[in-house]
């Protein structure tokens, strides 16, 4: 009961200290009602405003939502949750005919179970986030139909993965001895690359429409970039992602020679599918009404999204992240990180008194030890790495801006991030100790005086 105890207390303590993160973060929202100077000739107050609201929503929600789930694994792990979820999942393997002895499909009924469990306890959560702040702010664009066959469809999809990797890490456990680890290791490190690959030709477009750019410009813009730096690009493509949200991005997978660059609609201009049209109206409603009150001009606003130079800026900054290997340098340290924490598991699996107080002081199944040690033993350990992860990851970003600079791209980028930052309402005033935690990207201020700090070679 004393490593439990602590491990409790441990994770109120770390749920205390991101909740005072939080509300440094929070009461920036509140007091910064003007705009930063660097910023008043390129926002204007009505878009700042909307954007500290939201923000302010968001920081509310999450406020809540922290609480809420805090004390639902509170009361799980004190009530006797776990014991009493595997206890379930014997019985119900009984009524289909099962053998709850097979530890390997007990812990599968017992996962199944929990993430039935979570996702109804989470669905409230992900309505209200969805249709209500989403909503209000002019970001949603599911219906509740959509978005719940969308949420089966990704249960499913999810549940088809993690199973029989389940499986597979539980039986090797069970049967690797003494360098099991090594296995586990090798197991995952095989799937994630294959998942590398696997998930955006074939399961990403179970959710989204993936179309071929359609030639033009940008096309040919894209493509010539991509080959002065000797970028092997195969194929370019728009994602339709205006019929979930209207926010941005863009992004790159594949191997080697392989390479595929995906833009999604919203991130684009001058492509403007049926789903955005109401968007875009919106903004041509409230340019009027913003032009009347001498707020803003009737033209800063008709458009969302980034013109050809811009986009092609975005894109600098993207290949430049494929330039430095910053993907490749991010999947060696998961890498590694796993590796640790299989050996560390292996270390710590046989300590019978570190899972009995959570209500198994007999029989320990070792999906009950995975989830103890991942999840609670290595929370100190998981605290730093996301730190340093997300300093590693900010330096990746000045990196990829820098390149973009050198790359005579520096106006159009700052031009770009300003238009994402408005098109998606984001708020450009951190707190310096709540972003150093949890910005994985630094703060639009910093990136925009970073760039000027550079010398551009090419411009």
């Amino acid at each position: 009961m004393e490593v439990f105890s602590a491990v409790l207390a441990f994770a109120w303590l770390i749920y205390v200290w991101e909740t005072y993160l939080s509300s440094r973060q929070h009461k920036i929202y509140k007091i910064v009602k003007d705009i930063p100077k660097e910023l008043t000739s390129v926002i204007d107050s009505g878009t700042f405003e909307k954007s500290r609201l939201y923000a302010l929503d968001k920081s509310n929600y999450g406020f809540w939502n922290g609480l809420y789930s805090q004390i639902e694994l509170t009361l799980i792990l004190c009530l006797g949750g776990l014991p009493f979820l595997w206890d379930l999942s014997g019985k119900v393997l009984g009524k289909l005919g099962c053998d709850p002895g097979n530890e390997i499909v007990h812990s599968l009924m017992f996962s199944f179970l929990g993430n039935i469990f979570s996702l109804i306890t989470d669905l409230p959560w992900k309505l209200y986030y969805t249709f209500v702040i989403e909503e209000n702010h002019g970001f949603n664009k599911m219906t509740l139909g959509f978005f719940l066959t969308d949420m089966m469809k990704k249960t499913a999809v999810s549940e088809a993965i993690s199973m029989p990797l389940m499986a597979l890490i539980i039986y090797i456990v069970k049967v690797g001895g003494d360098y099991f680890f090594v296995y586990a290791w090798l197991i995952v490190f095989i799937i994630s690359m294959v998942l590398l690959h696997v998930y955006p030709e074939y399961i990403a477009p179970l959710f989204d429409k993936y179309t071929p750019l359609p030639e033009g410009d940008l096309k040919q813009k894209i493509e010539n970039l991509a080959k002065s730096l000797d970028y092997p690009l195969q194929k370019l493509y728009v994602v339709e992602g205006s019929k979930r949200s209207s926010h941005s991005n863009a992004y790159m997978y594949g191997f080697r020679k392989n390479k595929r660059i995906v833009l999604f609609d919203t991130l684009l201009e001058d492509y403007s599918p049926v789903t955005r049209e109401d968007k875009e109206e919106d903004f041509k409603k409230e340019d009027i009404s913003q032009s009347e009150d001498g707020d803003a001009t009737g033209e800063s606003k008709k458009k969302i999204g980034c013109n050809t130079e811009e986009v092609v800026a975005v894109l600098g900054h993207e290949l430049g992240h494929w330039y430095y290997s910053h993907m490749v340098k991010n999947l060696v340290i998961m890498q590694f990180n796993i590796f640790f924490m299989f050996f560390m598991f292996g270390k710590l699996m046989n300590m019978h008194v570190l899972f009995s107080g959570f209500g198994f002081p007999n029989f320990q199944p070792i999906l009950i030890r995975l989830y103890v040690v991942f999840s609670f033993l290595f929370s100190p350990f998981n605290e730093v790495m996301s730190f340093l992860m997300n300093v590693l990851s900010r330096r990746f970003e000045f990196q990829a801006d820098e390149f973009a600079v050198n790359l005579g791209k520096k106006q159009y980028l700052k031009t770009a991030l300003l238009k994402l930052f408005k098109d998606n309402l984001s708020f450009p005033v951190a707190d310096w100790l709540y972003s150093t935690r949890h910005y994985s990207h630094p703060p639009l201020l910093e990136r925009l005086r970073g760039m000027d700090d550079v010398k551009a070679k090419r411009e």
